[in-house]
């Protein structure tokens, strides 16, 4: 058997099945942080906050240029048109405009997603029992990344309603801090979270398919592609690993969010306007403007967030551990 990431397979114990150290994680002696432990579940934390700030912020070009897209196709009509119309308004600058609220809301979110992930994942580990932790572990990863999401949006929603004001309406504000008070003098809190639940609705089934697919494929490939065991990989091909999983989970990820990511847009840049009302007005169609463009930024963007936030757990020598391994418990069964 396979330990974690470069390391011995641990010794079997009960401290195995204590605190959450779900299939066969590290033993404690080889790093100097606990698997479960407070301080292990907050760096996971900051991780996630570098993943998703710092990767969310790179990105920001595209993502505006999507956004204008679902909000005014018939001037923005595809990627590298939107590229052009935007420079020739707003010159080289305006591209970047934005960068503030996406660079702290998602850090924020960031650091609620992935470390409520490992703190969900491990508490429904425990309910579960480890032979059903391993046989429903698909429905364990969607649950656990179902609940880390839900509280991640709600630290998101206040930027991410500036980030595309701003970005939509060019005439409204230039910056975070010219947009933040003139919305809340217009509607009040209401315009930092009117847009939470298709938030919901967009990020809920994005991170269930981001964390659920990626745990699955790397597994998958570990199986099926790599010629050695996962715990012969070195750490450098364990992350090549990570980034090729992120990108295919990234691709699905945008398929099944894209349509409330339309609404969101089309949302934030109104006012007095409902999710259900834009739904309509979108249409079926309407609703999938700008999703080759999202499917390239959505894929970049979350084999590199699984790869920062890898490579934080490597540099920090954080517990990694292996893909799920089936029970002896259950072999025997067979």
């Amino acid at each position: 058997m396979c330990g974690t990431h470069g390391s011995r397979a641990p010794q079997a114990s009960s401290a195995g099945q204590g605190w959450g150290r779900p299939w066969a994680a590290a033993s404690p002696e080889e790093y100097s942080i606990e698997y479960g432990s407070p301080r292990y579940l907050l760096l996971c934390g900051l991780g996630g906050m570098l993943s998703c700030g710092l990767t969310h912020m790179a990105i920001v070009p595209l993502d505006l240029v999507k956004c204008r897209m679902q909000v005014d196709p018939d001037k923005y009509k595809g990627i590298f048109s939107g590229f052009g119309v935007t420079v020739r308004e707003e010159g080289l600058r305006g591209l970047a405009r934005g960068w503030a609220p996406t660079f702290i809301g998602y850090s924020l979110q960031g650091f609620f997603k992935f470390g409520l992930y490992e703190v969900f994942k491990i508490h429904y580990k425990k309910l579960l029992g480890e032979e059903k932790a391993y046989t429903w572990r698909t429905t364990l990863y969607l649950a656990a990344s179902a609940s880390a999401e839900f509280f991640a949006d709600v630290a998101l929603s206040p930027m991410e309603a500036v980030k595309v004001r701003v970005q939509t309406q060019p005439d409204y504000a230039r910056t975070l801090r010219e947009a933040a008070p003139k919305m809340y003098a217009e509607e009040g809190l209401w315009a930092f979270y009117k847009g939470v639940a298709p938030l919901w609705m967009r990020q809920i089934p994005y991170t269930m398919m981001k964390f659920a697919c990626f745990e699955r494929t790397v597994e998958a490939l570990y199986k099926y592609v790599v010629p050695k065991p996962q715990c012969e990989c070195t750490k450098a091909e364990q992350l090549g690993v990570t980034f090729v999983a992120g990108y295919i989970a990234g691709v699905f990820c945008a398929i099944v969010s894209h349509p409330a990511d339309s609404v969101v847009s089309v949302l934030n840049k109104e006012k007095g306007s409902t999710a259900l009302e834009v739904l309509r007005r979108l249409g079926p169609l309407g609703v999938w403007k700008g999703l080759f463009a999202r499917i390239i930024m959505i894929g970049t963007l979350t084999a590199l967030q699984w790869f920062i936030y890898d490579s934080v757990k490597v540099y920090l020598s954080l517990p990694r551990p292996p893909i799920a391994e089936e029970p002896a418990s259950l072999k025997k069964h067979k």
